[in-house]
């Protein structure tokens, strides 16, 4: 039931229902919270055409942005999608542009926080927790929640090919956020800030010498309520694995057509590994595929609307998924929501939302290591589909407090304590 007595002033400058990744998680929060309390969305104007089309009554402010920064943007993408994305770099150059975003906000709805016109305010993207955000210079009456902001992740020892390849060396940029204006103020005062993963939390914590009350983990990654399935029964011999992601060095698409490899002939043939999803190592891993001996049990179905993966979600029975740098791993969310045990990396995002019950977990000690141990683990589930049919009911039963209306509701819950307090 809806609380209209509860105003919220939710910043989300990435919030778009029409596209992937951040924008979409954040539509996602903002779609089911704004169900609970009043909300006003302060959001980017590039977000505008797609949430205009299921805005309703809502109330939604769209910020401008300045035609110099608009072409700034697009000499950044010039500059940093040559092949792969250089990801750290373009965070860095982008700064402007969200800085553009803050100081507008800033100016429109401080004098309005000061008169108490809303009683939080929540702040949610950027989730990089690079980023200050000048709403706080205002909230000096007025609750302020960040977050669950998530990253800053290393890669694991070992991996320095797939590193250099995600030009890992440029992470240094980082250092240069504690210069920010208003940076340190906005985590040393916020009254309280939300972490994605245990490592994100941990690094504030040292940072800012953050008590307890004052940082929490609340994981930002959701399943929408069709994701969740009925448990598996597994009658057939044969096994269907799936990987979906962006076809890129870190998600390790390729250390899992190794793994089917090293396989013998007999197990090979009562499998198949469909890898949804495409990027710049496409061509590639369908090369690998071929010259490992696999390609017959390899398929690839380049980019499909949301819609047709969770077609293949239901026809799989096993996650592969050996990706080694995951902040959060909402692919790993959708998969166990559709019953299906996962077969991930004990490291970073992944490790947390997998556990022992609904999957296998695998530390990444090196490439060679991950490959041998991801072989091992495809066949011993293969042989033992009474253990995939516990491990699917398990996964189910975890990631239903991941759909977002749960997710939701305890958000709302947490704004009525701070509001309270």
């Amino acid at each position: 039931m809806k609380n209209e007595n509860i105003k919220i002033l939710m910043v989300m400058e990435q919030c778009n229902p029409e596209w992937a990744s951040v924008p979409l998680l954040s539509y996602n929060f903002y779609h089911e919270i704004r169900k609970r309390v009043q909300v006003t969305l302060v959001t980017h104007e590039r977000n505008q055409s797609a949430l205009e089309k299921v805005r309703g009554n809502h109330t939604i402010d769209y910020i401008r942005e300045s035609s110099l920064l608009k072409r700034y943007y697009r000499l950044i993408k010039i500059v940093t999608h040559r092949g792969a994305v250089n990801w750290p770099l373009q965070h860095a150059l982008s700064y402007p542009i969200y800085g553009e975003f803050n100081h507008r906000v800033s100016q429109k709805y401080g004098p309005l926080i000061r008169a108490q016109k809303y009683d939080l305010v929540h702040v949610m993207t950027p989730i990089l927790p690079r980023y200050p955000v000048k709403l706080i210079d205002h909230c000096e009456t007025t609750p302020f929640l960040l977050g669950p902001v998530n990253g800053g992740v290393p890669f694991p020892p070992g991996f320095d090919t797939v590193a250099k390849k995600e030009f890992a060396g440029f992470n240094f940029l980082r250092m240069f956020t504690r210069l920010i204006p208003g940076y340190t103020k906005t985590y040393q005062t916020a009254d309280k800030v939300l972490s994605g993963s245990l490592y994100t939390q941990n690094m504030l914590k040292n940072l800012f010498d953050m008590d307890d009350s004052r940082i929490g983990l609340f994981h930002e990654n959701g399943i929408l309520a069709s994701f969740t399935e009925t448990p598996k029964k597994h009658t057939s011999k044969t096994m269907n694995l799936l990987f979906v992601g962006r076809l890129v060095a870190y998600k390790g698409a390729d250390m899992a057509i190794k793994a089917l490899s090293t396989l013998p002939k007999t197990v090979q043939k009562r499998l198949t590994f469909t890898i949804v999803g495409d990027g710049p190592e496409k061509k590639s891993l369908e090369r690998l595929a071929g010259k490992a001996g696999v390609g017959n049990i390899v398929h690839f179905t380049g980019w499909i609307p949301q819609k047709e993966t969770l077609i293949h979600y239901k026809k799989s029975d096993v996650f592969c998924f050996p990706s080694v740098r995951e902040f959060g791993g909402a692919v790993a969310l959708e998969a166990m929501g559709c019953g299906l045990p996962c077969i991930v990396p004990d490291y970073a995002g992944l490790g947390e939302y997998v556990t022992e019950e609904t999957g296998i977990k695998i530390k990444p000690k090196s490439r060679d290591h991950l490959i041998q141990k991801f072989a091992e683990k495809i066949q011993f589930l293969l042989e033992n589909p009474d253990i995939r049919e516990k491990m699917s009911a398990r996964a189910i039963d975890r990631v239903r407090t991941y759909e977002w209306g749960n997710k939701a509701h305890d958000m709302v819950c947490l704004y009525k304590k701070m509001i309270r307090a």
